[in-house]
């Protein structure tokens, strides 16, 4: 009876743990500094509307400071500021065309007017007419609209002749010439500004070049993925064998050839050799070189075949379980069918966050204490302090953040295949197991999934810096500085690597 009764209790110890109901947050700390960052990214975007960053932006702003459509406050130091431009609701350039693309703006003198020029004016005369009929001033605000052809400062502080008809855009109120040379001159601009970086214009230039090709081979790559989930789910084993097949074949043939290309090269240069003379000692040196490159090549590939059959030959009995994983997962989307959505619903989220990224760094552009400019005199917004190191911090976030959406997609699909997995009678699953699986996410496991974005984040950034500065010295260093950063960049392209791969382990357990 004790015997019977010890085994009993060990038998009730041993069932204790129960993983559903003993279920618990993990990585809380991680969960809390997860919120406060978010909650600074917050923040910056509040300061930016309570500093009237945001409101410069989308009503504009003239060269004063002062926000069209609204009543201004004196900015000390700043003349003609303090105005009440609650009737001048537009923005208006006096050369739109002259634009500085390095800089990012334009660099003319702006202007809060009533109504935007809807003809073509083309003398001062055309000027003064414009602002008695419409009561829209197009010259600087101490210019009385009635003195426009006889005052000797129009030539500065009135707009370049002729000036465009325009029309106000739909949300930020800038007027914008419908003048097609205008925009020539900012793509010229642009193209001037490209060429400089030989990298952005080949890339720019290739997209160009092959979009077509590129929309087709995107619907091409959709369509393969259709196939090859239909593949999985009916003929697995086949395409197992084909793939094992095909990597066999695959690596004969390319030592193969990599052989016969060094035998034929050896073979030449015997032909040659006695031919030799010393006008092309050079030419046989590289021809030497590449038959060298040509050898470690074939042995490199000859040892990698024959580990590879080895496996081959070794672990031809997992193959049966290959299949048997191939076929569990191709069950899966036949239970699941919503997990090919899962993608798409991502891509919103990142859309989503990266649209508001955007408008809150575009945000920061016209947010801070009023600077005036010492080459043209106007008044622009600059951070200043403490406060200038917002922008970084609005930086990590994109990249802690995007991270973090991800994860949360490996760990929703990790939880509804786990589900799925785990359930034995599978006519007992949940309703809706992908959302069980996101409510078990946000109710358990926000922590892991920020710690593991956080640590992923932390190898991302130095190595886009590095990237960056191996880009802007390109050319410059010598090869020993060229060849460490080249180093650095590969080791924390591999740690990244790495540790996205030990993250969706850590995802799929914890799921």
């Amino acid at each position: 009876m004790g015997c019977c009764g010890s085994a009993e209790v060990r038998t009730r110890t041993k069932r204790e743990w129960k993983p559903l109901e003993d279920r618990s947050c993990t990585d809380l700390p991680w969960f809390l500094l997860f919120t406060v960052f978010c909650v600074g990214m917050g923040s910056i975007c509040g300061l930016t509307i309570a500093t009237g960053g945001a409101a410069r932006l989308i009503f504009g702003y003239d060269s004063y400071g002062n926000t069209c459509g609204q009543r201004n406050e004196q900015i000390e130091g700043v003349r003609l500021s303090g105005l009440d431009h609650r009737d001048r609701k537009f923005v208006f350039f006096l050369d739109p065309c002259n634009i500085d693309i390095v800089q990012r703006k334009i660099k003319s003198m702006a202007l809060c007017i009533t109504l935007c020029p809807t003809e073509e004016l083309t003398t001062y005369q055309d000027l003064k007419r414009f602002a008695m009929v419409n009561g829209s001033e197009l010259c600087s605000y101490e210019l009385a609209g009635h003195k426009y052809p006889g005052l000797p400062e129009r030539f500065s502080k009135c707009p370049k002749l002729p000036v465009p008809p325009s029309k106000p855009l739909p949300v930020f109120n800038r007027c914008t010439p419908l003048d097609v040379s205008c925009y020539a001159k900012f793509a010229e601009a642009v193209v001037t500004f490209v060429s400089d970086n030989s990298v952005l214009h080949r890339l720019i230039a290739g997209v160009a070049a092959s979009k077509e090709i590129i929309i087709g081979l995107c619907v091409l790559a959709l369509v393969l993925s259709m196939i090859l989930m239909v593949i999985i789910r009916y003929i697995s084993a086949v395409l197992i064998w084909i793939l094992t097949s095909l990597v066999v074949l695959g690596s004969l043939a390319g030592t193969s050839v990599l052989w016969w290309l060094y035998i034929d090269h050896r073979l030449y240069g015997n032909d040659t050799s006695t031919k030799v003379t010393k006008e092309v000692k050079e030419e046989v040196e590289v021809s030497r070189d590449s038959g060298q490159a040509l050898l470690v090549y074939a042995v490199a590939a000859t040892v990698f075949t024959i580990i590879l059959l080895l496996l081959m030959l070794f672990m031809r009995k997992r193959v049966a379980l290959t299949i048997a994983l191939f076929h569990v997962a191709g069950k899966v989307f036949i239970h699941l069918p919503l997990l090919t959505l899962q993608p798409f619903v991502t891509f919103l989220a990142l859309l989503l966050f990266w649209i508001y990224w955007i408008l809150v760094l575009l945000f920061l552009g016209t947010t801070g204490n009023p600077v005036q400019n010492e080459e043209t005199g106007l008044t622009e917004f600059r951070l200043t302090g403490p406060l200038q190191y917002l922008t970084w911090y609005h930086a990590v976030g994109l990249v802690w953040i995007t991270e973090f959406i991800l994860a949360c997609q490996q760990m929703t699909v990790a939880g509804a295949v786990v589900t799925y997995y785990f359930t034995r009678d599978k006519n007992r699953l949940p309703v809706t197991p992908i959302l069980s699986s996101v409510l078990r996410l946000f109710r358990y496991h926000l922590g892991t999934v920020a710690k593991g974005s956080f640590i992923i984040t932390l190898v991302k950034i130095p190595r886009l810096i590095l990237m960056y500065i191996h880009n802007q010295l390109k050319g410059k260093e010598n090869a020993c500085a060229r060849c460490l950063l080249k180093t650095c960049i590969c080791c924390l392209w591999c740690l990244e690597k790495c540790l996205n791969y030990l993250n969706q382990w850590s995802v799929a357990g914890a799921g």
